[in-house]
């Protein structure tokens, strides 16, 4: 465990500098001095090698490791595990890997023959490189955290969701219908749906083929409702905005998204900007490009505030669960949201 006198200490991959910076000052906001991100190079070699040079001394320090694994997942992963061993070699205390995208967690279990299950290999990756601590947010499949023999702690997106909702919807709470995409998101679902009080609906859907969805049905009366669907990941849109469209044909007056990892890979900006979807909201757990930024009805929520805090609390061995409650992230998210 850390020293009382010594401090958290953050480094940062490449994968997503924004919101490490943004934890990096919210950090130093609470100790009241500055907490600035490690001194350090990750670069690469000519031939695509990653290098890692730390310029300071991290000896018995309690480490974090900010660095997502989104596109490209395979650059970024290597560098966090590159970082890690780096800081190991360097006989840190602790090294936390705070990973707001845990990439390669829809791989989490065989759906046929002769198929990895590759969540589980990047788990024995990370323990193997020296991280002894997991910090994420909405795992894919929470029972990837019994990939790992070391302590993982999955945040929530939908505490802040709440905030957000009960923020930008005031006046239309008692129209709000929140829906689950698919059978297999419900819990996520019903967890936003309790914490705001409103009712649940689910999409039921049947695929074709991977890629192609074949048929939606509507479980649930949606008529004249403000639906919110709710999700973890948003890749190409493509049953995103198809949801979209059944709920409408449905009878719903409007439909939004709240979905945490804005993935949007291919064509999902263009096809978000073109759907029948008044807006996305999505987190800025993954770094968004330009075309997400300039999209006209993408939002992006700030999760640096509760990272922060998690971080804060992991290394002063205080509950990261008390974060679970989005009344405990009022005080957190002050500023960004007025509740009166």
């Amino acid at each position: 465990m850390p020293t009382p006198t010594s401090e958290p200490k953050l480094i940062a991959g490449n994968a997503n500098q924004p919101l490490a910076k943004a934890v990096s000052r919210r950090i130093s906001m609470h100790r009241g001095q500055p907490i600035n991100l490690l001194d350090a190079r990750v670069e690469r070699f000519n031939d695509g090698e990653i290098f890692v040079e730390v310029y300071e001394n991290v000896r018995g320090e309690d480490m974090y490791i900010i660095q997502p694994t989104s596109n490209p997942a395979n650059d970024n992963l290597m560098e966090l595990l590159i970082i890690a061993d780096a800081l190991r070699r360097s006989s840190a205390d602790r090294i936390t890997a705070v990973i707001p995208y845990f990439g390669y967690a829809r791989q989490d279990r065989r759906a046929k023959a002769r198929t990895p299950i590759s969540a589980k290999l990047v788990a024995n990756m990370l323990v193997e490189a020296g991280v002894e601590r997991i910090l994420t947010l909405d795992l894919h499949a929470t029972q990837i955290q019994g990939f790992f023999d070391i302590p993982v702690d999955n945040l929530y997106a939908s505490p802040i969701y709440a905030l957000d909702v009960q923020h930008h919807f005031k006046d239309q709470m008692e129209d709000i219908m929140v829906v689950s995409p698919d059978v297999g998101g419900v819990a996520r679902a019903r967890d936003l749906a309790q914490r705001i009080g409103a009712p649940l609906s689910i999409v039921d859907k049947r695929r074709g083929k991977p890629g192609e969805v074949a048929e939606m049905t509507v479980i649930g009366d949606v008529k004249d409702k403000v639906c919110l669907i709710i999700d973890d990941i948003v890749d190409t849109a493509g049953t995103l905005c198809k949801a979209a469209e059944v709920l409408m044909e449905n009878g719903a007056k409007e439909v939004h998204s709240y979905i945490t990892h804005g993935v949007l890979s291919g064509p999902a900006v263009e096809r978000i900007t073109n759907s029948v979807m008044k807006n996305l909201v999505i987190t800025d757990t993954i770094e968004a490009t330009e075309a997400v930024k300039a999209a006209p009805n993408i939002r992006i929520v700030q999760t640096a505030p509760m990272f922060a805090q998690a971080i804060i609390n992991t290394w002063s061995g205080t509950s990261v669960s008390s974060l679970f409650d989005h009344q405990t992230l009022v005080p957190l998210y002050e500023g960004h949201y007025s509740l009166g």
